[in-house]
């Protein structure tokens, strides 16, 4: 059975930063370490056999450069070959990012940066997943949402957001960074949604999931944009929905 993955993506600086830490990958394209996000949606399709590959990238450190962090994972990624193991693809992705991001740590005399990492990559009849922090993978299937990633975060205080326990950005001295590698099928029909959390600290699931099941593609794009800066948009807002959808094979009919 023949598949093609239609994408909408974007990234937005939000109603209260001053710059945009946020980063993606999408067919090839990422955005540079200065960037003040995209102009509205992008959209575009591919095929499951050109192995696509797509990334929400989260930087982190305020001053300290945590866009650049963001910048130089997404850029890593487009430089990084894959082969056929997928999983220790991930782990090699994973480890190489790192010590890219700790490499300009150390020569920029920086105290910490750092970035979380989601990322699907579609093969012909598979579909990977790793991620590392607390940026999210979801699956929307048959109207139901449910997130496939694992968010690695610390116990937290009252009332405050539990911290990251693993990100990329960590020497290897402190911590060997684990990433959460999964793989599976996809189905006609599926949609996935990878996203900073100024998506989801301002967007609940349940409203995310109504969004999907009422509307599709681009305006659902829109939608769930529109509502996370509308209730408020207090971080940078990043995230790419993919929809997974059957070719329909032309029949021809010949008279001779």
């Amino acid at each position: 059975m023949s598949y093609v993955i239609k994408y909408y993506y974007t990234s937005h600086i939000g109603k209260c930063r001053k710059t945009n830490q946020d980063n993606l990958y999408c067919n090839g394209n990422y955005l540079s370490y200065d960037n003040c996000g995209t102009d509205g949606i992008i959209e575009g399709t591919l095929s499951p056999s050109s192995q696509a590959v797509f990334a929400v990238f989260d930087g982190m450190g305020g001053e300290e450069c945590g866009e650049m962090a963001a910048y130089l994972a997404a850029k890593k990624l487009a430089d990084f070959q894959f082969k056929k193991d997928v999983k220790q693809d991930f782990a090699d992705f994973c480890k190489n990012a790192n010590t890219k991001i700790c490499n300009y740590i150390d020569e920029h005399k920086l105290t910490s940066m750092g970035t979380t990492a989601a990322i699907l990559k579609f093969a012909k009849e598979q579909i990977g997943l790793c991620n590392v922090g607390d940026s999210k993978i979801f699956q929307f299937s048959e109207g139901k949402l449910q997130q496939i990633s694992y968010d690695h975060v610390g116990i937290s205080s009252f009332g405050r957001k539990p911290p990251l326990s693993q990100n990329l950005g960590i020497p290897e001295s402190e911590l060997i960074i684990s990433p959460y590698v999964a793989t599976g099928e996809y189905h006609n029909g599926d949609s996935y949604l990878i996203c900073s959390d100024g998506l989801t600290d301002m967007l609940p699931v349940p409203n995310i999931e109504k969004i999907l099941c009422e509307e599709k593609g681009s305006v659902a794009a829109e939608q769930l944009l529109k509502q996370a800066h509308d209730n408020g948009g207090k971080d940078n807002i990043t995230f790419i929905l993919i929809c997974i959808e059957k070719v329909k094979r032309k029949i021809f009919n010949f008279n001779r």
